[in-house]
């Protein structure tokens, strides 16, 4: 079994855990790589979402060789035959100490902001990592968790060796894991998608996942409640990712601090994506985003809302292709890492002024731009964020995919009134 990317191994690993529905959980990411794929166990098991942020208090002299962990809440765990054997001093490990809870504070304070942390006393901690090589880690996650009071601690990755499976049971109460091959290489090898994890993902998720709804157990309704600003902005993500994307999620985040309404939603049903042709037939996800856009225009008080799109990959080519529609009233589309090339046939007729952004390290994609951007008779703008690959993961990437979304939908959406 391989993943697609670490949303697909958490949609898999979560049904290998859905035993823990109803009871009192709290699903802890360990960042950054961990929590997209703790976000979707989080959602299946309707349990709130948090980081487990640990250090690694490595001797002095081989900080590879672990002598302990700390955690938040000043816990603290000290191996004591390392300690021994190492002969290192109360005033080293002090020292080594400082160094890393600053470290740990920091990341704390920039995954969190403001929001305190979930407390666990008394409840099952679900420990989610990405992958499991050595497990160095991940057992000092489940100390950590323990020393915070957490009653019961399970730990579970989408694959991890057979020895350090066997090892984290002593740390772990339960220990879940799809795949434990006997010939393991890397944690990478078995995603098709391994990309870095950017701390903004991370941001985004933990913010996601607290704006969700109430928490297990308590009612919920089918209403569907939208804040309209100076105008709405539909989502239409690409192929392999769903309306929790992280990155359209964070994109959608800096919107609405601009004043701007999102609606973030699948364009297919989990049975159709099975079927890879329906993934690709863009004049099927148009008709689809088309017919959002007619809902939401009969919402109250929607009606005269001015209506922008944002695409990503092959959902760049249905915005494209929706907004060429006649009668599409489309006021403004944005492209990130599209495939505007999939829309050809209707590019001449898209009137919504577009914007298209590309990595400058995404060779093939930006080429297809450029041929695309020759054919629209629209407003447009091919813009080239420096340093950036198809997903926009390296740092400060995103955040300048975010800002250009932000000015173009704010110009084209917002009454002139708004702008100044």
């Amino acid at each position: 079994m391989s993943f697609v990317d670490r949303s697909d191994a958490g949609r898999r690993l979560a049904s290998r855990m859905l035993h823990l529905r109803g009871e009192d959980v709290v699903v802890l990411g360990l960042p950054r790589g961990g929590v997209p794929v703790a976000a979707e166990v989080a959602r299946a098991l309707q349990a709130p979402l948090d980081v487990i942020v640990v250090r690694k208090l490595g001797v002095p002299f081989q900080p590879e060789l672990g002598m302990g962990a700390i955690g938040e809440g000043d816990v603290r765990i000290v191996n004591p035959e390392v300690v021994a054997i190492t002969h290192v001093t109360d005033a080293e490990i002090a020292a080594v100490e400082k160094r890393e809870r600053a470290e740990l504070d920091r990341r704390a304070r920039r995954f969190r902001g403001d929001r305190r942390r979930t407390p666990l006393t008394g409840r099952t901690a679900v420990i989610i990592d990405d992958g499991i090589a050595t497990g160095s880690t991940a057992r000092a996650a489940c100390q950590v968790a323990k020393a915070q009071g957490a009653a019961r601690v399970v730990l579970a990755a989408p694959v991890a060796p057979p020895s350090a499976c066997a090892a984290l049971a002593a740390d772990a109460d339960e220990v879940v894991c799809l795949e434990t091959p006997r010939h393991f290489m890397a944690i990478g090898e078995w995603y098709q998608d391994f990309s870095q994890t950017s701390d903004a993902e991370v941001i985004s998720l933990l913010r996601a996942a607290g704006e969700e709804g109430p928490p297990a157990g308590a009612p919920r309704g089918g209403e569907v409640v939208i804040a309209a600003g100076a105008g709405i902005v539909l989502f239409a993500h690409g192929s392999g990712s769903s309306r929790h994307s992280p990155r359209n999620r964070f994109v959608a985040d800096v919107l609405a601090d601009a004043g701007l309404g999102t609606l973030l939603f699948d364009l297919l049903t989990t049975e159709e994506e099975r079927d890879r042709a329906n993934v690709f037939d863009i004049g099927l996800l148009a008709a689809r985003l088309g017919a959002a856009t007619q809902w939401l225009r009969a919402q109250p008080g929607l009606a005269g809302a001015r209506v922008g799109y944002f695409g990503a990959s092959t959902g760049a080519a249905a915005a494209l292709w929706a907004a060429a529609e006649p009668g599409g009233d489309v006021a403004a589309v944005v492209s990130r890492g599209g495939r505007p090339d999939l829309a050809m046939p209707r590019l001449a007729e898209v009137r919504a002024p577009t914007l298209l952004i590309v990595g400058a390290l995404d060779d093939v994609v930006l080429g297809m731009n450029r041929e695309a951007q020759a054919q629209l008779r629209c407003e447009n703008r091919l813009a080239v964020v420096p340093g950036a690959g198809h997903l926009f993961e390296e740092p400060g990437t995103l955040d300048r995919v975010a800002a250009l979304a932000r000015a173009w939908f704010t110009r084209f959406l917002a009454p002139a009134h708004a702008r100044a």
